[in-house]
């Protein structure tokens, strides 16, 4: 199959799915968008919105739309690791050991309000994302093929939340940050979702399908300027020259994994646009969901009210354009 075939093909896909996923959500082009590039590179995303706005509902129907097989965990204080990768049970009758494997061993997890479990949860969810394979009791499984994690966090909640850790946090392709719709959007809401009746979508695609993606994407190219561009951008974070406007707001910057997550969504937003390489266009773009949460912020940026999206403004206005 030639490169303009092979392209074309992907780019057709794509706009079937993101027709199915309009059937049920209104406006949220940023959601979608988010939910597109991880199906398209494997990528797990963190969703951070305020309750209502179809974040379980969107990761729900993208499962549908793409053919793959779906669990969904509610994540609480109480949770335990087991509840989420499995555990042994002990079969009295002829005293072996069985395993029974949990909800993480599926394509596409939905790690609902994932902000609200225990430091030791985490660490077992992290496991799963970081080598996508579990533990359970000495014996470790590999979990299938594609695995994604889409995780939803609640920003407004106090009581029993936990502060995700920075090396989860960097597991997360991407963040993306929800907003209220707007009133004609809620109209259109109101008016699809009132009759409660059930909006069907189709499976336009399968689990094979995913090879033909990895390929598309391969086709994509970046100009040796471009990475550079990239790793500028992120190497800026990480700086401490008292002549850059941003250096005082961040404490800690973006890890190498953010350089290899940006170089890969910049190559998934040029295959959006139907193009065969990356413009600087698809970086800055890139660079607010791969590094929103990946940019530990100064007291500084808090005391003048700052938050992650304005300080990466500040590093693209700072590094020079290709």
């Amino acid at each position: 199959m030639s490169e303009q075939v092979l392209l074309s093909e992907v780019q057709n896909l794509l706009k079937d799915i993101q027709d199915e996923l309009s059937l049920r959500l209104v406006g949220q082009q940023d959601l979608i968008e988010a939910l597109m590039i991880g199906l398209v590179t494997g990528g797990h995303v963190l969703v951070e919105g305020v309750p209502g706005l179809a974040k379980t509902l969107a990761v729900k129907t993208l499962a549908e739309v793409s053919g793959l097989d779906f669990k969904r965990v509610q994540f609480t204080p109480d949770l335990l690791p087991a509840d989420i990768v499995g555990t042994m049970i002990y079969n009295q009758g002829n005293g072996s050991f069985s395993t029974k494997k949990g909800p993480i061993f599926a394509n596409m997890v939905l790690a609902d309000e994932v902000n609200r479990a225990p430091a030791k949860v985490q660490s077992a969810l992290l496991e799963a994302m970081a080598e996508r394979q579990v533990t359970i009791g000495d014996v470790t499984h590999m979990l299938p093929q594609p695995f994604m994690v889409l995780a939803t966090q609640n920003p407004i909640e106090q009581e029993g939340a936990y502060q995700l850790p920075e090396a989860q946090l960097d597991r997360f392709l991407i963040k993306v940050k929800l907003d209220y719709p707007t009133p004609y959007e809620e109209l259109e809401i109101l008016r699809r979702m009132g009759s409660e009746k059930d909006i069907r979508v189709s499976a336009v695609m399968r689990k094979d399908y995913f090879n033909v993606l990895k390929q598309a994407l391969n086709q994509i190219t970046v100009d040796e300027s471009i990475e550079k561009y990239i790793v500028s951008l992120v190497v800026a974070s990480r700086s401490r020259e008292n002549r850059l406007s941003f250096t005082k707001y961040i404490e800690y910057g973006a890890s190498p994994r953010a350089t290899l997550a940006l170089y890969r969504v910049s190559k998934v937003r040029a295959l959006f646009a139907g193009r065969s390489f990356v413009i600087p266009d698809d970086v800055k773009a890139g660079a607010y969901p791969v590094l929103r949460h990946r940019l530990v912020l100064s007291y500084d940026a808090e005391a003048e009210e700052l938050d992650t999206d304005a300080v990466i403004e500040k590093i693209l206005a700072t590094v020079a354009v290709p």
